[in-house]
């Protein structure tokens, strides 16, 4: 299995439904991992939001095929950091690869807020504007 260095069997837990969620789009299994109350943001400008499906499902629509690998993990008691890079096609534009890290507050073995940060520059060289 690849990214062994994980630990963390809630971090475990958020990369499998992570890539289950890039083949077949369903954030079920990702939406499951969250508590009621959760708050999930990344760097788009519309800053945090509470509704974890429609999260996940307005980022997977950017792109037709998305793959993402994680190379290291920072692993506490109720905070998870996660370090990767996504390569992807856009679903209007064609290749585009970017990293970036992934932090998880946790409430026991739920996620209660979720940060990423990425390389924007990436969506910006391409003519690329996020909406």
């Amino acid at each position: 299995m690849q990214d062994n260095h994980i630990e963390d069997p809630r971090a475990r837990a958020f990369v499998a439904a992570l890539r289950s969620f890039e083949q077949d789009s369903d954030p079920d299994g990702l939406v499951a991992l969250f508590t009621d109350d959760a708050t999930l943001m990344r760097l788009d400008g519309r800053g945090e939001r509470g509704d974890p499906a429609a999260f996940w499902r307005e980022y997977r629509e950017q792109f037709s095929e998305l793959s993402t690998t994680f190379s290291n993990a920072i692993e506490g008691t109720d905070q998870i950091a996660l370090e990767w890079s996504s390569d992807a096609t856009l679903a209007d534009e064609g290749p585009i690869s970017y990293r970036g890290v992934t932090v998880l507050d946790l409430d026991g073995n739920k996620i209660a807020r979720l940060r990423t940060y990425y390389d924007t520059a990436a969506f910006t060289h391409r003519g690329y504007t996020r909406q």
